[in-house]
């Protein structure tokens, strides 16, 4: 799995500040975008933990994902605040490259590649006779694919909460903490609570009391 973060809103923390300081100020944007930095990210903390996060909504990143399932980009682009553009297996004929589950790999690796070989030589003969549109019904949820993701802070702070959780599909939950360690770099004041919600509230909406990270 290669995750880059390609673009994204300069300065993410002083603008939403910054916003967050013009709903109670006659001052220019500029002006309190110059305010002392320090200021500025201890009112973005404050509104933050107010749950005022619209002004977060500001800040704009894409990333550049690629080495991961068709499985994951299903589930990814359920996250509808978002935008999207995925490799089109239409006009992309695919080479023969899957995912395996870590689950599947410590058991049945062997079986599973056998079965994915199958797959791609039919795939490869169906191409010779039928549109690769249609050949393409045969790949599995394991194909690799590539996808660029756009989104604001504010919905990232929620995809963080839903699938950095430990009862996340596994590698949709280690792509979201890949995510999450590199809008850190660039916002870590909009990020410094961002995450699953027993690690930032000390709370279980599942109530799985079994978890290792369930709070104590």
């Amino acid at each position: 799995m290669e995750v880059e973060l390609i673009a994204h809103t300069p300065e993410p923390d002083i603008i939403a500040a910054a916003a967050a300081l013009l709903t109670h100020s006659s001052s220019d944007f500029e002006d309190l975008k110059n305010e002392d930095e320090d200021k500025l990210r201890k009112v973005l903390r404050a509104v933050i933990d107010m749950g005022h996060t619209s002004v977060v909504e500001h800040a704009y990143f894409t990333f550049a994902i690629s080495g991961v399932s068709r499985a994951l980009t299903h589930q990814l682009v359920r996250h509808r605040i978002a935008s999207y553009s995925q490799q089109s297996q239409r006009y992309v004929e695919q080479e023969m490259s899957y995912i395996i589950p870590p689950s599947i790999k410590k058991n049945f690796k062997e079986e599973y590649e056998e079965m994915m070989r199958k797959i791609w030589d039919f795939y490869e003969k169906l191409k010779e006779h039928v549109p690769v549109e249609d050949a393409r019904y045969v790949l599995p949820n394991a194909a690799c694919s590539r996808i660029v993701v756009s989104m604001n802070a504010r919905s990232l702070l929620n995809f963080f909460e839903l699938r950095c959780c430990l009862h996340a599909q596994w590698e949709i939950r280690r792509l979201a903490w890949k995510m999450l360690r590199l809008v850190r770099k660039v916002a870590p004041t909009i990020f410094e609570k961002a995450g699953p919600p027993c690690k930032t509230k000390h709370v279980c909406p599942m109530n799985k009391k079994s978890c290792r990270w369930y709070p104590k």
